[in-house]
């Protein structure tokens, strides 16, 4: 069994993930197919998750690979949230994933007044409008409300999402204003089959534990939201196929890693600005490897909020925020009352030209 401590366990996960080591991808569709999803309910903080992890992107390359390029598609996934996925997955995902989340709308449904005529109906008008070309969420209600279905509040929301959820719809291109729109999923998405039931289970534990590992069953249970009970069998087939390793980190076992995954790699300083609620963060149940416990409550400040954070080397070592004017604010663990410096010279000067080349490198990837 590989023994990891915590540096290695860290540089790994941000190698993973492409976060760190130096290794940055070319395309959008790259930055996917490595880190398997980002997580995008805000979606100018998914597109900021791309540049992380590529160079030289743009947002409109986002929008691109979302729209034209049909190549990346944005949906509820994993635990039922917004992701940005690689659109050849986006079917295989959607079988898998989305019949528990369908089951536990059920009751929000019920207290929306949305019967099963009432859900019927908002299917039938969604479906119908979208076969004239995409429309936003709003225009959808407004048709809805047309057909004389009561479609206000969260009503709207819920349709929508469970069109998509039932494969019938999907995201499609996001408009000039930034206004994203739906279309009909066997328009938008490829036909090709993909794993399922047990194999899809199987494939999506497989690229998690590549793009994320090293990690535990508990990680990835909490992740895809299907439970401890679900995936410990699956866990345990792959070990013992010898597809994943099994490791030790900082002393405790259950994790288990790629087995394609470097050894002992190296710190290189590579600084990275991850936006809010980055995948880097919520793609674990633990994770003290990345943020040391007395920083936690900056970067989980309350609220279900995960601050965009300052990752040096896997390490979360401060947060950050664009002011009013759109600059970059940093306020790094440990920095001086000036805010210029940190505690010591050699604490973190050796980081200032990272820091200037990703917050200028923000700006050019917003083009602001």
């Amino acid at each position: 069994m590989r023994e990891l401590g915590p540096t290695e366990g860290r540089l790994l996960r941000a190698w993973s993930q492409g976060v760190g080591g130096d290794r940055r991808a070319a395309s959008v569709p790259e930055v996917l197919e490595r880190c398997l999803a980002v997580q995008a309910q805000d979606a100018r903080a998914a597109a900021l998750g791309i540049r992380a992890r590529g160079s030289g992107l743009t947002e409109a390359d986002v929008h691109r690979a979302l729209g034209a390029a049909r190549t990346v598609v944005r949906g509820w996934f994993m635990r039922g949230t917004l992701y940005l996925v690689p659109a050849r997955d986006a079917v295989w995902l959607r079988e898998l994933l989305a019949p528990p989340q369908l089951r536990r709308s059920e009751r929000r449904y019920r207290e929306l007044g949305l019967g099963p005529a009432e859900l019927a109906l908002g299917e039938r008008v969604i479906t119908e409008a979208l076969a004239d070309g995409p429309l936003t969420r709003d225009e959808l209600a407004a048709r809805m409300n047309g057909a004389g279905l009561q479609a206000s509040g969260q009503a709207p929301f819920h349709l929508v999402r469970r069109s998509a959820l039932l494969g019938s719809t999907c995201f499609g291109p996001v408009r000039e204003d930034g206004s994203a729109t739906y279309v009909l999923a066997k328009d938008w998405l490829s036909d090709s089959a993909g794993p399922s039931g047990t194999d899809a289970l199987v494939e999506l534990l497989r690229r998690y534990l590549e793009a994320h590992g090293p990690a535990t069953a508990a990680d990835f249970a909490t992740w895809s939201g299907l439970g401890l009970l679900a995936v410990r069998p699956v866990w345990k087939k792959l070990l013992a196929a010898g597809v994943t390793e099994p490791c030790r980190v900082d002393g405790r076992d259950d994790y288990a890693l790629s087995a394609g995954a470097p050894s002992g790699p190296e710190p290189t300083d590579d600084v990275r600005l991850l936006p809010a609620y980055d995948n880097y963060l919520l793609g674990y149940a633990d994770r003290r490897l990345s943020v040391e416990p007395e920083h936690a409550r900056m970067v989980r400040p309350g609220g279900g909020q995960i601050s965009p954070t300052v990752v040096v080397d896997g390490l979360v070592r401060g947060v950050w925020r664009r002011d009013r004017s759109r600059a970059v604010a940093l306020d790094l663990f440990g920095a001086a009352p000036d805010g210029t410096g940190v505690k010591a010279p050699d604490s973190q000067a050796p980081h200032t030209a990272g820091l200037d080349a990703e917050v200028r490198d923000i700006s050019r990837f917003l083009a602001e």
